[in-house]
């Protein structure tokens, strides 16, 4: 969290949460009362991130990420149908972006410095598990259902950094997580949050200390440090 002057990098986070407190339907891999918006907590919480999270944003005014906003003393930041990315985040002071659990499309945001958690692996099956439609519950539900098909073994995560096409962005980081034979979709989105959780705040960490970049243009300038190689 930002507590004042300082010279660690300052990020700014989105994430959608749920409209109210509590679990949602459209969210799998929650614990009761969550209400979304684990992995904002889980960043704040970390102590492999060398940052600090001066604001977070969510499209649910009175959601479950406004609640854990208000417990954890971070600016909480509504997001509605008149608000603008580039505003938001040049109010919020921050450097940085980044998308956790973010349900709308970005637009307009420098793409050097924005990046997302996107909780299954966009390089499986031709990016069938990106794009549009492909968020929360929705996700693990198509999963489950190309695992059950024999389409797949495993599933996972990617980071990558965002672009105006959806899920496009060049990938800097994928994590694979293996599946069992009659896993549920929510039990899959256990699996994956527990391993985002893991691997999420480290990761951050070397996008904003810039031992991963980016030139937002080229995808051959992509850096990523050998030992995380996608």
């Amino acid at each position: 969290m930002y507590t004042g002057v300082s010279m660690r990098p300052k990020i700014v986070v989105f994430a959608s949460g749920t409209k109210n407190g509590g679990p949602s339907p459209r969210q799998s891999g929650l614990r009761p009362r969550e209400g979304g918006g684990s992995g904002f907590e889980n960043l704040v919480g970390s102590k492999g991130l060398d940052a600090d999270i001066v604001a977070v944003v969510s499209n649910h005014e009175h959601g479950g990420v406004r609640e854990r906003a208000e417990r954890l003393g971070v600016p909480f930041i509504f997001f509605g149908p008149n608000s603008d990315y580039r505003k938001i985040v040049a109010d919020s002071g921050a450097e940085w972006v980044a998308l956790s659990g973010w349900f709308k499309f970005i637009s307009g945001l420098d793409p050097r410095k924005t990046f997302n958690i996107h909780p299954a692996l966009l390089s499986q099956l031709g990016g069938r598990f990106g794009g549009k439609g492909m968020y929360g519950r929705h996700i693990h539900e198509a999963v489950k259902k190309a695992f059950d098909a024999g389409e797949i073994i495993e599933s996972g995560f990617t980071m990558h950094f965002v672009t105006d096409e959806m899920d496009r962005g060049p990938a800097f980081f994928e994590h694979h997580v293996p599946l069992k034979v009659g896993m549920s979709a929510e039990e899959i989105g256990k699996a994956i949050q527990a391993a985002e959780h893991e691997w999420q705040p480290k990761i951050t960490n070397m996008v904003v200390h810039g031992e991963i970049r980016w030139d937002g243009k080229d995808p051959k300038s992509l850096v990523i440090p050998e030992k995380i190689s996608v």
